[in-house]
């Protein structure tokens, strides 16, 4: 599942050499820790937060079919 966050967060950049993602296993929850350029910050948030808010939605759906739970986390 790292993969997938990876992988779209890549699409969403102008610099996907700089994205790291860093899966944290907490006891009951997967935590995704997204790191970005600073110039790309925005562009992962979204306006009011919709793009991160659907990076969460697409991740949690992913999550649930395994039956575990995760979200993501930006990290600026």
């Amino acid at each position: 599942m790292q993969e997938l966050v990876e992988y779209m967060v890549k699409a969403l950049v102008d610099s996907p050499d700089d994205v790291v993602v860093k899966q944290v296993e907490g006891e009951t929850v997967v935590i995704f820790e997204v790191t970005v350029a600073a110039d790309d910050l925005g562009k992962i948030i979204g306006r009011q937060g919709r793009i991160a808010n659907a990076l969460r939605s697409i991740v949690k759906a992913a999550a649930s079919r395994q039956g575990k739970k995760a979200t993501v986390e930006i990290l600026s």
